[in-house]
């Protein structure tokens, strides 16, 4: 029995933690004296460790035992010991962020084509002890391509399967055990195993973990569900994301209430086992209300500390035309119960989606002119050009779902008219392939005491050509940005009840945001990564404080 991924740290609360890990056959894993039987599905074989009774605000370094032999740390690590931290009641909390991430080679031609890498860089400055360590990482989509998968496996793919050739997803991942493929291939890299064995790790799905523009409209999604690969990928996608990503978002609690977990661990046959999942995973695609890939965390003190509501803007979208929304309503009244009708008061609301809320304006006009004209605003020849543009130009964020974003402001308001308003609302994003700060306020609540903001950054290691950096700085140009305004009110969109302007970015860069709340200070810090010398290293692009 041997480690085969992992370890990587999850939930981390006051006395409590999580280490997941995949292993090479069935036994015991063990961390800090707490141990858990590995659960099988086809053929691969993982467990969920938690770890109690350890002390508020300590550092504990920790190993992993297998059938008591042990496996972590390697022997050979350039890098320190992998540690639980537990938070500090009214200590200052880092969370770290980002999306976006390929895997290459770390030489001319991988750093050539796809620059270097974030996380690595983030863990190298980590070990050297050269800044604060992030308490929380969050992965807001795209931490594997199925689409687009590395040469590494590519070459696995075409050995594996020859006769495949001449399908357009002879290329593509195509179930679980190819997906087993990407998160060997993303997550071995030595840097970036030490780091999810650090620092507690928050994660969401975007399209990339299944297919690009996954759900951009009911016309893709008519012609995919029809498609002889579609139910395997789909069945692959999902399962894949409950097992490696999902299930460590989950607090101990909401773990002992998971169905699918309880499945997983009292089923006796691998067989049944493997059906009971792909069951679940196929439900959850053909019936979205079936399970919920949205989660929250609080961090620091119980009462008024930050809390991260990790929005699902990928797989529970409705998409009816003239309906359309990018999280239903069974989503949004979760969302709403978790930030608005929360029961203790939020002083710091993280609001993540792995699509940004506010885009630049012009960007917002042009997908909502978009979604008018392929909702028959224009007519039929509109709504054929309206589906191609969207589909052409990726016009998919909050903006091309206007019932969703009316809703989203309906929220924001709704919170900062509240008794005890939070004294920020961040809203996280990534996907766009570049990194801005935006100032935002409400056109129908004052709120003097809550500052808000979109912070996006993307990618950490996967950057765009010359021609989309031009299109994406063209958008934010004032000129531009009032043929569109009036082009989508030609369409009969009307303005939403916010406004925003980009005061920092756009950058096109690798990089890594980093959200710093203590008290009432926030700070967000961007770093983008660099090679010098040889090492690939971080450096300080902004450092910004955040005023209500």
């Amino acid at each position: 029995m041997q480690l085969k991924l992992g370890p990587l740290l999850r939930y981390v609360d006051e006395t409590r933690a999580t280490v997941w890990v995949e292993t090479t056959s069935a036994g015991e894993v063990e961390v800090l004296g707490h141990r858990a039987p590995t659960w099988s599905v086809h053929g691969h074989h993982y467990a969920l460790v938690l770890v109690e009774g350890l002390q508020p605000a300590s550092a504990t370094p920790y190993e992993v035992h297998l059938d008591g032999v042990k496996v972590w740390p390697l022997e050979d690590s350039p890098y320190g010991p992998s540690v639980i931290r537990t938070p500090q009641a009214d200590g200052a909390f880092r969370l770290a962020f980002g999306s976006c991430r390929r895997s290459a080679p770390f030489d001319e031609q991988g750093f050539k084509e796809f620059g270097p890498d974030a996380l690595v860089a983030l863990a190298e400055r980590m070990a050297a002890g050269d800044a604060e360590w992030p308490d929380a990482l969050l992965l807001l989509g795209d931490q594997v391509y199925a689409d687009d998968p590395s040469d590494a496996v590519l070459e696995k793919l075409r050995a594996a399967h020859g006769g495949r050739q001449g399908s357009e997803v002879a290329d593509e991942i195509g179930n679980f055990e190819e997906y087993t493929w990407l998160y060997d291939d993303a997550w071995l890299t030595p840097a970036v195993r030490w780091l999810f064995s650090t620092v507690p790790l928050c994660m969401l799905l975007d399209d990339h973990d299944l297919r690009d523009d996954w759900n951009t409209s009911l016309t893709w999604r008519r012609w995919v569900t029809t498609q002889p690969w579609w139910h395997d990928r789909v069945a692959g996608a999902y399962a894949s994301y409950w097992v490696y990503q999902h299930l460590g978002n989950l607090s101990p609690e909401q773990l002992d209430k998971d169905p699918t977990y309880a499945a997983m661990r009292g089923l006796d046959d691998v067989d049944e086992r493997s059906s009971y999942l792909d069951a679940f995973a196929w439900e959850a695609d053909e019936d979205p209300a079936s399970t919920r890939w949205s989660f929250y965390r609080d961090f620091g003190a119980r009462s008024r500390g930050v809390r991260l509501v990790a929005v699902d803007s990928r797989c529970s979208r409705h998409l009816e035309p003239g309906d359309r929304a990018m999280v239903d309503a069974h989503e949004w009244e979760w969302v709403r119960r978790h930030t608005v009708d929360a029961v203790e008061p939020i002083h710091h609301l993280l609001l993540a989606s792995t699509l940004p809320f506010l885009l630049s304006p012009g960007l917002h006009h042009l997908e909502g002119w978009d979604e008018a004209i392929s909702s028959g605003a224009w007519g039929p020849p509109g709504a054929r050009l309206g589906e191609k543009i969207r589909q052409g130009m990726d016009l998919e964020h909050w903006a091309s779902f206007r019932n969703s974003f009316d809703d989203l402001t309906d929220l924001l308001a709704d919170l900062v008219r509240s008794d005890d308003p939070p004294t920020s609302i961040l809203m996280l994003s990534g996907d766009v392939h570049c990194s801005y700060l935006t100032e935002a306020s409400l056109r129908d609540a004052d709120h003097p005491g809550t500052a808000i903001r979109q912070l996006t950054m993307s990618p950490f290691r996967n950057p765009v050509g010359r021609h989309i950096q031009l299109a994406n700085k063209l958008l934010d140009s004032r000129v531009l940005t009032k043929v569109l305004h009036r082009l989508a009110r030609s369409a009969g969109v009307r303005d939403v009840a916010a406004s925003w302007r980009t005061a920092y970015g756009p950058w096109f860069d690798n990089g890594v945001m980093t959200v710093t709340v203590d008290g009432d200070d926030v700070a967000v810090d961007v770093d983008h990564a660099a090679v010098e010398q040889g090492r690939q290293v971080l450096a300080s692009t902004l450092h910004y404080q955040i005023r209500a």
